[in-house]
């Protein structure tokens, strides 16, 4: 009787357990279908070309990745679905299973990173201010109760928070929904400047014209990487691709076809590669 209890007791406890959730890359192999989260406005990471397809820096990762993945699936083809998200949605759609990876410019923080994993580095980048021809602040009083306009979700908004509301400059945070609309903001004179990653911002201003400048200082660190749900078969088959890619020198192909205007790499992204150029 005793051990009829036991075993009673053990099948209730199991069936009162969660279901294992099914691991990411073993779902995108059973059903054929890899889900690639873009975002249209963020150039020259990832963004909507003049035919209406992604295209930038990330999304050229993304399928070095989905070329990895397709190896795997053998005779069978895969098919690759875009899904467009903001700086807003772009982690409830990872966590809704909306998108299996995140193709642009995002930063890896702790805080992120203890609910999804990310890839090996991609790129480094700091954020900066983007100011109107002849108007970049020089001093500190010139900073006083200037508006800066951020796109919302980003780490530069969430760093621009703490350093507003630390100083007594009384300056005031713009939330726009993408850098479009982050710069015509600051186009229409809604506000003084504009926060964003320096290579963004750069990509912008020569983008537009000769309307804006770039201001010389940069006040945070951003090293970007690939999101995507926890799964380490996942994570190594990402990581496994971007390897390849900086061990056999493609990465720099890659960074000149959208960075080429920007100029050179600098010592920290050539550091990078380096670092992350794992052997196999």
């Amino acid at each position: 009787m005793r051990f009829l209890m036991a075993v009673f007791c053990f099948t209730m406890c199991a069936a009162s357990l969660p279901a294992r959730a099914e691991a990411v890359l073993d779902n995108i192999l059973k059903s054929g279908t890899l889900k690639l989260g873009y975002r249209e406005q963020s150039p020259p990471f990832s963004f909507l070309g003049p035919d209406q397809r992604p295209q930038g820096y990330s999304i050229d990762l993304c399928k070095s990745v989905a070329a990895e993945v397709a190896a795997k699936m053998g005779e069978r083809s895969l098919e690759i679905k875009w899904v467009a998200v903001d700086a807003s949605s772009r982690f409830d759609a990872l966590r809704r299973g909306d998108i299996d990876l995140l193709c642009g410019n995002t930063t890896q923080t702790l805080a992120r990173r203890a609910e999804f994993d990310f890839s090996l580095m991609t790129f480094v980048d700091g954020a900066g201010l983007l100011y109107r021809m002849g108007e970049q602040a020089k001093t500190e009083q010139d900073m006083r109760g200037l508006r800066f306009v951020v796109v919302r979700g980003t780490t530069t908004e969430a760093t621009l928070d703490k350093l507003i509301a630390s100083s007594k400059l009384g300056a005031k945070l713009l939330r726009a929904e993408d850098h479009e609309a982050a710069l015509a903001t600051l186009r229409d004179k809604r506000a003084d400047a504009y926060a964003a990653d320096r290579t963004v911002l750069i990509t912008t201003a020569l983008k537009v014209g000769g309307q804006y400048e770039l201001a010389p200082t940069q006040f945070n660190y951003e090293p970007y990487g690939l999101a995507f749900r926890r799964d380490a078969d996942l994570r190594l088959l990402v990581d496994r691709s971007l390897a390849r890619l900086y061990r056999n020198g493609e990465i720099e192909m890659i960074m000149g076809r959208w960075f080429a205007a920007i100029g050179n790499l600098t010592p920290a992204l050539d550091a990078m590669i380096q670092l992350n150029a794992l052997p196999e």
